[in-house]
């Protein structure tokens, strides 16, 4: 009896390894909010949502859509950096609220650094250079080269102070040496209306937004955002590449929890996310919208967040964009 009970603990030993590792992967033991920055159906939303129905087959619990829009972002940021920090509650992060806002805003209630724990970068859209077809210009050399030969007499279309569109036109006068001359709307199919229109020049519109008025000649495409050409638009030169070195700026979107929530959680819900990005049906649907995909890991993401504050603390700076 006694030799049969010493096997039975030695057995119960041996799995000690095992039960450890079960209990890692328990999480979740609950649904999970994913807080969305913006209103349903914009990119952010669409993504998260594409995102979160393959996490609910993963993970075995549903992931909850809570749309939180409202000051750039950061009404859902702080909601989640006072979350509990038992990875029940996510946030779908992305340029403006990690790496911009605290330059933009006077105040904001949370530090994108210190307030969260980094899953993984989902993915990117870039933005597409263009033109009026009426602009004399062909290639990016021509449009550099018109604009440094007419200082001020050009102009260029974004949907607001402090957004992605707007900074992106700050990087490039900046890195090309221009002086365009900003003309902010309330939102981007009203600025992109008015370049097709000829009533402003140029804009950096996103991929999926303006790649079928590529198409139909309503504009001229002259470069792309990121370092890397995109999978929407693949013959379309970087702006790197046609000699504006380094030149990096898109809309990235990725995963973040409370800061202080479990490394094991926070490795499982990374596994589970690159997982879901892996995914046959889950990378079609982001490719269709326009989303260049990433996956990598927490230690890359947070890398990532901390090089992209500065570059963009001091684009906005040089701007002068304030956002109450």
């Amino acid at each position: 009896m006694r030799s049969s009970i010493g096997a039975v603990l030695l057995g119960l030993t041996m799995l000690l390894p095992g039960l450890g590792a079960s209990a890692q992967v328990a999480y979740p033991t609950k649904p999970v909010s994913l807080l969305i920055a913006f209103p349903p159906g914009g990119p952010s939303d669409v993504l998260s949502r594409i995102v979160g129905k393959k996490l609910d087959q993963l993970l075995g619990q549903p992931f909850i859509m809570d749309n939180r829009p409202g000051a750039g972002g950061n009404i859902a940021a702080e909601a989640a950096a006072l979350a509990p920090a038992d990875g029940h509650t996510l946030l779908m992060g992305n340029n403006s609220i990690l790496a911009t806002n605290a330059a933009l805003y006077k105040k904001i209630n949370f530090d994108p650094e210190r307030d969260f724990a980094p899953i993984s970068l989902v993915g990117s859209q870039a933005n597409i250079l263009v033109v009026n077809p009426n602009v004399p210009a062909k290639t990016m050399a021509e449009l550099i080269a018109l604009l440094r030969a007419n200082p001020g007499k050009f102009n260029y279309a974004s949907s607001g102070h402090g957004a992605a569109a707007h900074l992106a036109a700050e990087l490039f006068k900046t890195e090309a040496k221009v002086n365009i001359v900003h003309v902010p709307y309330k939102g981007a199919t009203p600025a992109l209306t008015d370049v097709m229109a000829g009533h402003v020049h140029m804009m950096f519109a996103t991929a999926a937004s303006v790649v079928p008025h590529i198409k139909s000649g309503k504009v001229r495409a002259l470069a792309v955002t990121p370092i890397k050409r995109t999978a929407i638009f693949p013959e379309l030169a970087t702006i790197d590449e046609l000699g504006l070195k380094g030149f990096d700026a898109t809309t990235w979107h990725g995963l973040v929890a409370p800061a202080k929530t479990p490394r094991d959680i926070v490795v499982r819900l990374n596994e589970a996310t690159v997982e879901a990005l892996n995914d046959r049906a889950v990378r079609k649907s982001l490719s269709d919208l326009g989303v260049d995909i990433v996956g990598n890991t927490p230690e890359e993401f947070a890398a990532y967040i901390k090089a992209e504050i500065p570059k963009w603390t001091k684009i906005v700076q040089a701007s002068g964009a304030k956002l109450d």
